[in-house]
């Protein structure tokens, strides 16, 4: 690899809040790609620490799955590289359910369960839209699909498991559950049903909650004492540390080639 020495270039975004030429909402894009890329790199941090060697595949198959996505809808507003590893953490609009650390494996999942019911919905809706993402959520929906199975198969093996495995299931929910009600709070030029959005996301989570033997949480998802404000580019501690390792070599090596 070699480095021309350069200025940091300045992460463009193409027009502000304004939708472009295609009709892209600038700041649904964002919301969206910021989403599918921060979880894709908390996914790929799993990459030779999983617990078994068939689950480190399978998560680096969906933290790939996201990172196309993320591809996608950063280059519809923009230099995709530049948006990914230029900008700072206040210019990021993912929800802050997706930035959590991966901690016990029991939080991956119920992260992963909590977000992948929300994105099927959600890109369920797009793709019956005339819209600039449907095309996009069209083909995802298929991908998120498999991502939700996935994350509840993995809810039901650990919730109806052994004494220690429900119990660290259900502290992982718990734990998760005030980061939840951030997905259903408006973004601009993303025109969905929330209300239906969020009562189906909710009937979801809870029939496969009570089937793995968990109990649905019962603190605040949104309001006072809940988490959020990712989409206004506000995060939680562990963001900034996991920003700076996955910009480093990007940063370190500006106009580096292979």
């Amino acid at each position: 690899m070699t480095a021309t020495p350069t200025a940091k270039p300045v992460p463009t975004v193409t027009s502000g809040t304004e939708p472009t030429t295609s009709g892209v909402s600038v700041p649904a894009a964002l919301a969206l790609g910021d989403d599918a890329l921060v979880l894709s790199h908390r996914l790929g941090e799993w990459a030779g620490h999983a617990p078994v060697l068939e689950e480190e595949v399978a998560l680096a198959n969906i933290a790939l799955d996201l990172l196309g996505q993320a591809r996608v809808l950063l280059s519809l507003v923009g230099d995709e590289d530049e948006l990914a590893f230029l900008r700072e953490e206040r210019s990021f609009r993912n929800l802050q359910l997706v930035e959590q650390p991966n901690g016990d494996f029991a939080h991956t999942i119920a992260r992963q369960f909590f977000f992948s019911v929300h994105q099927r919905l959600l890109y369920g809706q797009l793709a019956t839209t005339d819209g600039p993402f449907a095309g996009l959520a069209a083909k995802a929906v298929k991908e998120v699909a498999y991502h939700q199975d996935h994350a509840e198969h993995w809810i039901a093996r650990l919730g109806d498991g052994t004494a220690e495995s429900h119990e660290r299931m259900q502290r992982a929910c718990d734990a998760l559950w005030r980061f939840t009600g951030e997905m259903f709070e408006p973004v601009e030029g993303l025109e969905v049903d929330l209300m239906a959005l969020e009562a189906r996301w909710l009937e979801r989570v809870t029939a496969v909650l009570e089937r793995a033997t968990l109990t649905v949480p019962s603190g605040a998802r949104t309001g006072a004492w809940s988490a959020g404000a990712g989409r206004q580019g506000l995060h939680t501690e562990s963001f900034g540390r996991m920003l700076a390792e996955m910009q480093h070599l990007h940063r370190s090596h500006p106009g580096a080639s292979w």
